[in-house]
């Protein structure tokens, strides 16, 4: 055997280990006994020993040595990439400081959990301090030697080749643009409502549905309810999670069909990168924009949600909307509300951008862990125009930072600046496509996003892959423009 395959054969049982360790991480969001949770803190800190010394044994530096990176195909030139990225900040990271942070981290979500319930930030202080300084060390270990700051070399982990500046000029571009569009859509004449209750067991069917619909392999997936909705896996078992409300079904349904997005791109990625670097999503921002996409520019397009109509009255019977086109106008409805993830299409940016410069302010000293409560619930009553009420509709609302997720929310906005270069790809490509998505037939939106992007997995950089597939280098300008035609239609400004 050659040293690529050597490195190829260990490197996969790697991935398998993660693929585990992934499992364990689902379980306890999910199913897990409560009173677990020391326990499995100490085992999730197990696995990330186990995996941070594979990841940085030195025979992995040897065969990267050995391997004439000429000599190898794009695809073997594309792991040897992912490897050798993954395994140089492997080497920076000390053993015991990312033991100390799995370790950390996952006992936090536990009392997270329990801080948002009892709305009790000051519950939380501690523990967010620890991980919060735990996550910095990390950070400046990266960061050694390049000329990376310590937000950059956390922001690597989601979205190699960004930077946080580069972010805050796109950002920067949107905002204003944005703001504008919201303050006229909140003088306009408001669509009615939702109202009523609906089942929390049809809810769960119409939502297993859903995701079929969009294209999720049930037989190599399964559908379960958390407080916060994830996707977890790749290859051969992708889960989704989802929440219910019994006020509220698109929570449901809308969280459902995002969480396909992730899901869908895990299932897309093609067969023979399976456990290698290749077989996972490339980038943070890349997957959400699939998810996005699923659940934004397809899922709510007047055509979708015109089906979609259709489906709820099967499911519920009369359920107080008179017409497809009231339905649409409800669904896409912009409306005040605290939570970023129930938040509309026009107004979910500002909440991630919040959380972007919060984080970054967070990790550069320039804001303390005590004082970020109020220093959230002033910039959300300047950017929304009304006050927080309690810590769990606030500070408390996300699970990413009590997980160490730093340098994670900006993902989110930027895989919607992705979604709007795909979206105006796609629709070029697919001229037909709203009668297809008003027969409930999404085959042709999301074959085309398959075939485009996620059938490359990790082959390509983030911003490339995006590039390729959309036709035009990633810009803001396709998101706004979108935004801007969509809800002046709705509004009629």
């Amino acid at each position: 055997m050659t040293a690529y395959d050597d490195l190829m054969t260990y490197t996969r049982e790697t991935q398998a280990l993660a693929q585990v360790a992934g499992r364990l991480g689902w379980d306890q969001e999910t199913v897990m006994p409560r009173g677990a949770a020391p326990q499995r803190g100490e085992e999730m800190a197990a696995m990330e020993s186990v995996l941070h010394s594979r990841r940085m044994d030195p025979r992995v530096g040897d065969w990267l040595a050995a391997i004439e990176d000429g000599a190898l195909d794009a695809v073997g030139q594309a792991n040897l990439r992912h490897i050798r990225r993954s395994f140089d900040r492997a080497s920076k990271v000390p053993g015991p400081l990312a033991a100390r942070i799995a370790k950390v981290t996952s006992e936090a979500q536990g009392i997270w959990a329990d801080a948002r319930a009892a709305d009790d930030f000051a519950a939380f202080v501690p523990t967010l301090t620890e991980v919060i300084a735990l996550k910095r060390e990390e950070g400046q270990a990266l960061a050694a030697g390049s000329d990376m700051d310590v937000y950059d070399a956390m922001l690597a982990d989601y979205e190699p080749g960004t930077t946080g500046a580069e972010l805050e000029a796109m950002f920067g571009a949107l905002r204003p643009e944005l703001a504008a569009l919201r303050a006229a859509v909140r003088e306009a004449e408001a669509p009615p409502r939702l109202e009523g209750t609906f089942d929390e067991a049809s809810q769960m069917k119409l939502t297993r549905q859903l995701a079929r619909t969009f294209g999720y392999d049930m037989s190599m997936g399964r559908v379960d309810k958390a407080v916060h909705p994830f996707s977890s896996g790749s290859g051969l078992d992708v889960r989704i999670t989802t929440r219910t409300s019994e006020t509220d079904p698109f929570n449901c349904f809308y969280s459902t069909i995002h969480e396909v997005g992730h899901a869908a791109y895990e299932q897309g990625i093609d067969p023979a990168y399976l456990l290698s670097p290749l077989g996972q999503g490339v980038s943070m921002g890349v997957h959400e924009s699939q998810s996005r996409i699923y659940e934004n520019q397809i899922g709510r397009s007047r055509a979708f949600t015109g089906w979609l109509f259709g489906q709820m009255k099967d499911a519920f019977g009369d359920f107080g909307v008179a017409d497809a086109e009231t339905f649409y106008r409800i669904v896409n409805r912009v409306s005040d509300g605290h939570i970023r993830t129930e938040a509309d299409e026009l107004q979910y940016n500002l909440h991630v951008l919040l959380r972007f410069d919060l984080e970054r302010a967070l990790v550069a000293h320039d804001l303390q862990v005590a004082d970020l409560e109020a220093a959230w619930n002033d910039r959300f009553e300047a950017d929304f125009g009304f006050a927080v009420d309690k810590a769990s509709n606030g500070v408390l609302q996300d699970v990413h930072w009590s997980v160490g997720l730093l340098g994670y929310f900006p993902t989110y906005s930027l895989g919607n600046v992705y979604a709007g270069c795909l979206n105006e790809g796609m629709r070029a490509a697919l001229p037909d496509l709203d009668g297809q998505l008003a027969a409930g037939d999404t085959t042709a939106a999301t074959g085309w996003l398959r075939a485009n992007l996620q059938t490359h997995g990790g082959l390509y950089e983030p911003r490339d892959v995006i590039a390729r597939a959309a036709g035009q280098a990633p810009s803001e300008k396709p998101l706004l423009g979108y935004l801007q035609a969509k809800f002046s239609d709705l509004y009629d400004l």
